[in-house]
């Protein structure tokens, strides 16, 4: 395989990205620094086929991404191969608004092929090439010009690996005919709502306080408002204000900016900044959250209490067999929630549909109705339909 030299011009760009619009697929992945910043800083980005491989510097004077860029997210005739891609794909979303397309993931087509659970690339590589990865470099300043020899071979290699087990991946997926098990997954993957912020959707992703409407109101302005501090700073949430601080303003409002000096987790300074001020009136002009947006009600424990809890337990054993059994990340056929679910006795669920109900669906449906057992034969436990054991033990009196 060719490797480039760094790629720091449009031309050098250009043309490389002509050459790798003409492949079946092409590997990707990123550097990018986010720790002191709202937006990730796209810092490197390293792409191969199966002949060449090169590292591209965004930060380069002069250069222009578009190639780049119109190669992940215009060109469909090329699948574009990441590992745990959702930060990389978050990077190219926050430029283009749009996703590479068409995309592959290969820690998620692990979870179809293996038992492994978001396999880390690392783990990746000494699987499939029995290479162990020197991390050296793993936590370098991918901002800081120039980059060294070592740290450019380092980013490289992510993506000459990933372009040679690619293929072993999609022959195994090909001969266990599960890749249609992925079409959603990666479907999900493509989508950019799953990556854009939305500020009046940002509350959502903090704990909420209880379900009064007043405060759950205020809580969705706070984190409206919070974000758009950060974006406009450019500086992660957090520093603007934690959850935990801002979830307790929720609750227990202020009724004046001088009170902010006594809050836990601000700085005394809110007490009269202009920053302070902002918050203050926020809270102040806080609606209460309308009905329709009120959260689900949290179910504590069971669903079922005890005797649900006990049938959770049993379709939670039969998922660890059934993945065990043909070799899948139990995650990828379903979660514990839509078990606690199903056990309650709610039938609209993913698991019960498309392939996961041919896989799992239909005997944990047969579980909760009392159609399938439990059963251990040679030290190994296993399911068995109620109708088969009958069926055998009528042919075993039948014999004596």
């Amino acid at each position: 395989m060719k490797i480039h030299d760094l790629i720091t011009t449009t031309e050098a760009l250009a043309e490389l990205c002509e050459r790798l619009a003409k492949s079946e697929f092409v590997a990707v992945d990123t550097e990018f620094m986010r720790e002191n910043t709202y937006w990730p800083e796209l810092c490197l980005v390293q792409i191969a086929n199966t002949e060449e491989a090169a590292a591209i510097d965004p930060l380069a004077d002069g250069i222009d991404l578009s190639p780049l860029l119109d190669l992940m997210c215009d060109n469909e005739d090329v699948l574009k191969v990441f590992h745990a891609g959702g930060q990389d794909v978050e990077i190219i979303v926050n430029l283009t608004g749009k996703t590479p397309h068409p995309i592959f993931d290969t820690q998620v087509a692990m979870m179809a092929i293996s038992q492994s659970e978001q396999i880390g690339y690392a783990n990746l590589v000494e699987t499939w090439l029995n290479i162990q990865i020197d991390k050296g470099a793993r936590f370098t300043d991918w901002s800081r010009r120039p980059l060294t020899d070592r740290q450019i071979e380092y980013a490289i290699g992510d993506v000459t690996h990933l372009s040679k087990i690619f293929p072993r991946i999609l022959k195994k997926l090909i001969k266990t005919e599960r890749g249609v098990w992925l079409d959603a997954e990666m479907e999900k993957l493509s989508d950019p709502s799953n990556y854009l912020v939305d500020p009046d959707s940002a509350w959502k992703r903090i704990r909420s306080p209880g379900r009064n409407p007043q405060v759950l109101g205020r809580l969705k302005a706070l984190a409206a408002w919070r974000e758009g501090e950060a974006q406009h700073k450019n500086i992660p949430r957090g520093r603007i204000m934690r959850d935990e601080t801002l979830a307790d303003i929720a609750s227990h409002p202020p009724k004046k900016q001088a009170d902010l000096a006594k809050v836990r987790g601000l700085s005394a300074a809110w007490k009269d900044n202009d920053i302070g001020k902002r918050m203050m009136k926020v809270i102040a002009e806080a609606e209460p959250l309308p009905k329709e947006e009120m959260p689900d009600k949290i179910k504590r424990g069971a669903p079922l209490g005890r005797e649900g809890a006990l049938v959770a337990d049993l379709l939670k054993l039969l998922l660890k067999i059934r993945a065990r059994e043909i070799d899948v990340a139990a995650r990828l056929l379903t979660r514990a929630e839509e078990m606690e679910a199903l056990a309650a006795g709610v039938r609209d669920l993913g698991v019960l549909k498309g392939w996961r109900y041919e896989v799992f669906g239909r005997d944990a449906l047969d579980l909760v109705e009392g159609k399938l057992a439990f059963a251990v034969e040679k030290g190994k436990l296993k399911m068995t339909h109620i109708d088969e054991m009958r069926t055998a033990m009528e042919d075993r009196l039948a014999a004596e």
